[in-house]
């Protein structure tokens, strides 16, 4: 009978699999504004709105989590995890707002290909987080690990590159700062990917 009155830890794993939702959407709208330069408010703000879509859905797990007695791995692990995936999504709309902030006018390539392997950190992360699911079988989680470390060691060179190509432009400083900025913010989410990756590896060593 108490076991019927328990919430449900399987809930959790919800929680992470509707962040990672949201998180993917946000990340290839960002990909796509950056690939189709038009309508920047307008996308902008719905890349926005998607965001307090993932706050909403981050703050309802953190209630969870201060309420429900039965958790399915540790509650700082899980907090970790929630507030990682969470950072993402929140570094995704603020490199999307800065391109309205600063009246970006064009887009550049090289803030198109970080946003690609962004989606693409997001997509395994998405990945990573259902199979914690089955942790007991932990050889596919820590593979996916192991993609999400490769892809965000791509954006790191991405970004050096990047850097790089813009610092050589001749374009005047201020857009130079403005870019530099873009760019980082990108970068840092997949960075974010990562640090879900390493929360996820510590619990899978932890408990397989």
């Amino acid at each position: 009978m108490l076991e019927k009155l328990m919430p449900k830890s399987d809930e959790f794993f919800d929680d992470f699999d509707a962040q990672c939702a949201v998180t993917v959407e946000g990340a290839r709208m960002l990909h796509a504004l950056l690939s189709d330069y038009r309508d920047v408010a307008t996308r902008v703000q719905a890349l926005k709105d998607v965001e307090h879509r993932g706050d909403e859905v981050t703050h309802a797990a953190f209630n969870r989590l201060h309420q429900q007695f039965i958790t399915p791995f540790d509650r700082g692990q899980i907090h970790s995890l929630l507030s990682r995936i969470d950072d993402v999504l929140d570094l995704t709309n603020a490199a999307a707002a800065r391109l309205q902030y600063y009246e970006i006018q064009s887009s550049l390539p090289d803030a198109t290909e970080l946003a690609r392997l962004l989606v693409l950190c997001t997509e395994k992360v998405r990945e990573v987080v259902a199979a914690l699911r089955l942790i007991k079988q932990p050889d596919q989680i820590l593979a996916g690990v192991k993609d999400i470390k490769k892809l965000e060691s791509q954006a790191d060179d991405a970004l050096r590159a990047g850097l790089g190509r813009l610092f050589k432009s001749g374009v005047d400083p201020l857009t130079v700062i403005k870019w530099k900025e873009i760019y980082d913010l990108i970068e840092m989410a997949t960075d974010k990917c990562q640090d879900v990756g390493n929360v996820i590896e510590g619990v899978v060593l932890e408990h397989s």
